[in-house]
């Protein structure tokens, strides 16, 4: 369960990169009904899992839009976890409202477990270009798991920059992308890790791949696109 709520918090910092194809911003399909679906290859390029988002409940009001992302991740063995959370574009910035990473169904599939949870906001401008550096976003989260049991748990994301642009395709299509490096430091009980990765973005998609590596550059696993509606 460790791993699985450590993915999610990952996957949530990946995917809210992208935003609102509104007048907010020219990223991400916030729209009701939108769909993403991306499959995970480990380091060897074998399936291990999905994740699925879906958009509901848009509300748009002048130039802002809100709108809630339920996802749903599968394992390699087939079990399924469930979430939502809160989405808002305002302006140039999109934000996420991490405390409804803490509903109730989210924690039911934790067990008796208490979760506080803060972070910061990740930033996209809607102009990009290569070269450009871009604001770093951590997520910070204290777990009390009963007894005396407490896990700590920060997620910074740091020296992110737009590497380059390229063309990608992937079983939802081929998508001209913008190629984001970042860094991902993790800190949880005694252990501290950082993996690099990078991420492809596409105007009206979002995230449509993403690649994790370790201290040495090697590829660790990665995220792909394999379908997408709206």
């Amino acid at each position: 369960m460790k791993k699985y709520f450590l993915l999610l918090v990952l996957s949530v910092l990946a995917i809210q990169v992208s935003k609102a194809q509104t007048n907010c911003s020219d990223y991400y399909p916030l729209v009701d009904g939108a769909s993403l679906q991306y499959t995970n290859y480990d380091k060897k390029g074998k399936e291990d899992g999905q994740i699925n988002y879906k958009v509901a409940n848009v509300q748009n009001n002048g130039s802002g839009t809100s709108a809630t992302m339920l996802m749903e991740m599968v394992d390699q063995k087939g079990n399924t976890y469930t979430s939502d959370y809160d989405i808002a574009c305002d302006g140039n910035v999109v934000k996420i409202d991490f405390k409804s990473l803490m509903n109730e169904q989210m924690l039911s599939q934790m067990g008796d477990v208490e979760v506080d949870i803060s972070g910061t906001d990740v930033e996209l401008p809607n102009n990009l270009s290569v070269g450009q550096e871009l604001p770093d976003a951590n997520i910070s989260l204290k777990m009390k798991m009963g007894g005396a049991i407490n896990m700590n748990t920060n997620v910074e994301t740091i020296n992110r920059k737009v590497e380059k642009q390229e063309s990608v395709t992937t079983p939802a299509g081929t998508f001209d992308c913008y190629v984001i490096y970042s860094e991902t430091k993790t800190k949880m009980m005694m252990a501290n890790q950082t993996f690099p990765s990078r991420t492809w973005l596409a105007e009206g998609i979002g995230m449509v791949k993403q690649e994790s590596y370790n201290k040495k550059g090697k590829l660790m696993g990665s995220m792909v696109l394999t379908q997408f509606s709206k």
